[in-house]
């Protein structure tokens, strides 16, 4: 499989900060706080993951620790069972 950390980025960057060059994705940093994505863009987020990952995010998954930065997701994915 490709690696995981790049496809998670690349889907930011093309679906949220697609021609804004001022803005970099670092991976310790919220996606929220930095303003790269809202709520929505977390739900967004969450359905590219489950069709892009054949994985399925419950209720109660959807909390900061899972989706909230890089890191988080790529650790999240992994303990779904997606290697990077």
């Amino acid at each position: 499989m490709p690696d995981v950390i790049a496809i998670v980025t690349g889907f930011i960057r093309e679906n949220f900060i697609a021609g804004r060059s001022d803005v970099t994705v670092d991976p310790a940093v919220s996606l929220i706080e930095s303003g790269i994505m809202d709520s929505t863009g977390v739900l967004e987020l969450v359905e590219y993951l489950e069709s892009t990952f054949d994985i399925k995010v419950d209720d109660e998954e959807l909390v900061p620790e899972n989706l909230e930065t890089v890191n988080n997701i790529i650790k999240f994915l992994k303990a779904k069972g997606v290697a990077s």
